[in-house]
Formats: structure tokens, C-alpha cells, sequence
């Protein structure tokens, strides 16, 4: 993977020094930069492009979900992590639709900071299992229009694996199938629930009350 260069956006000064201290130790990143709200991260992403920003969701000036749509525009390709308190579960919804390709709890241990922006930087999702217990707990059946698609059983048992946070080739690996058909059957799962990506699959099927944390 080429080295990264990367934003991190949050208003709490301590947290966010601390966390550039930790990334600019690591050897994926080349260039770190800083803002404390959202309008600082807009206003520089225009001169400064990067890879992918670390995003807080609960800022001044600017919030993380304004700045992630804004951001969207200005450059469609970068990556968007939000960085999430435990109270904040009722903007993962408005997070997700405005772009978010990962969430991350900010009391996560730093391995887990790395493992997200590896796979939200290899082009996959980050869904941490907190934050899905969250949203489990905060939304329901309703939020689904009530003619919801059919899936079928084998494309139920692909979600489940898939909310559950696991890989393409994983899924393969446990159902003893192609790595191509687990390709097919997400993508048909995408097209069926009108998903963006795989954080908002997850998210489909938590408000359907499709995926039950155990």
C-alpha cells in the first residue's frame, strides 16, 4: 500500500495531538495535517488533497456530517473515517449518507485506529461491533419502507458475515464458495437495499432488524 496522507479533523486539541504524535510514528503515513472543525478542514482540502481524514462527527463552526458532504464534493475519491464518542450514536445515520466509509470510536486502542484506516484506505468499510451494538439499540423496523426487496436465504446468510465485518474472502472461506460469487451476491445486495457502499448495507440491515447482535 502507498503511504498515505492524511487529515485529522477534531476540536479537542489534546486527542488530536495525541493521535498525529501516534500516526506520524508509523511508517503508511507520509503527511499529517491538522484542523480543529470542519469549515479549517474544507477551507484547506482545496490546497491541500489528501488520501483520507479522521473526521469527528461533533464539532463547532462545522460538524462532521456538513464537512463530510462538502468534502464529498470537492474530492469524490477521499476516504472518510468519523471519530465517534459513545454519545453520538444519533448522527451515525446522518454520518453515513453523508459519505463516511468507517466510524471509530475515539477511546479505540491504537492498533484499531490502524486496522481502520488500512481497510477503509484498501477501499473497504470499517463498522466497529460497538457501534453496531449502538445502532442496533437506536433503530428499528419502521425506518424501512415496508416493501422491502427479497433476499434470499444464501444472500442472508453473505449479510450477516458482511455485518459482522468480514472480508469477501473470508465469507468464501466459510461457505466454501467463490470468492466471485460472494462478489455477485454483495453486489446484488447492494443494488437490492439502493446502498452506496457496505457501511450503508450494514445500516439497511440494522433497521431492518436483519442483523441481531449476539
Amino acid at each position: 500500500m502507498k503511504k498515505l496522507k492524511l487529515f485529522l479533523v477534531d476540536d479537542h486539541d489534546l486527542f488530536r495531538e495525541g493521535l498525529k504524535f501516534l500516526l506520524s510514528e508509523w511508517d503508511l503515513i507520509e503527511e499529517i495535517y491538522e484542523a480543529e472543525n470542519g469549515q479549517q478542514f474544507i477551507e484547506s482540502l482545496r490546497q491541500r488533497p489528501v488520501d483520507l481524514v479522521l473526521l469527528d462527527i461533533e464539532m463547532p463552526v462545522m460538524n462532521g456530517m456538513e464537512a463530510a458532504k462538502l468534502a464529498r464534493e470537492i474530492d469524490p475519491e477521499l476516504k472518510i473515517i468519523a471519530l465517534s464518542m459513545y454519545s453520538d450514536e444519533n448522527y451515525y445515520t446522518s454520518m453515513i449518507e453523508s459519505g463516511a466509509d468507517g466510524f471509530l470510536l475515539k477511546n479505540s486502542k491504537f492498533a484499531t485506529v490502524k486496522r481502520a484506516i488500512e481497510e477503509v484506505a484498501g477501499g473497504k468499510n470499517y463498522f466497529s461491533q460497538e457501534i453496531v451494538q449502538l445502532l442496533v439499540r437506536h433503530l428499528n423496523k419502521q425506518d424501512v419502507a415496508k416493501d422491502n426487496p427479497v433476499i434470499t436465504d444464501r444472500e442472508m446468510e453473505i449479510l450477516g458475515l458482511i455485518c459482522r465485518g468480514h472480508s469477501n474472502i473470508e465469507i468464501a472461506e466459510a461457505l466454501q464458495i467463490s470468492k466471485r460469487t460472494v462478489d455477485k451476491h454483495r453486489q446484488n445486495l447492494l443494488d437490492k437495499t439502493q446502498s452506496r457502499n457496505t457501511v450503508a448495507l450494514v445500516l439497511y440491515a440494522i433497521k431492518a432488524g436483519y442483523f441481531n447482535v449476539r
